[in-house]
């Protein structure tokens, strides 16, 4: 709902389909979504980001996953403004992959 809400106000949106017990997904934020280059780009753009945390197996966000082709996490999707589909990003995340999806490089 919250996704389906950011995207009728036409604002980028990023989504991290993550799980506490998801080893890629804890290095990812690590390595790739926690530092301040990133946090200062989605600022600039003001990107809402929304973690989809998979970690008891929630419905909504099973769904979400079948949606784009996936069966577990992680998956990380940009919904530029105005964007009809989402740019599913690597399941392996570096700090440039994150800000060159997010036109920020």
């Amino acid at each position: 709902a919250k996704l389906a809400s950011l995207r009728a106000e036409n604002r980028p949106v990023c989504v991290d389909a993550t799980a506490a017990w998801c080893i890629t997904c804890l290095v990812n934020e690590k390595v790739a979504l926690s530092g301040a280059v990133v946090h200062e780009a989605f600022a600039q753009k003001h990107i809402a980001f929304l973690v989809a945390d998979w970690t008891n197996r929630n419905p909504e966000i099973t769904a979400l996953l079948a949606a784009h082709g996936r069966s577990g996490v992680p998956l990380y999707l940009y919904y530029a403004p105005g964007a009809s589909n989402a740019v599913i990003l690597p399941q392996v995340l570096t700090e440039p992959v994150v800000l060159n999806a997010i036109g920020a490089k």
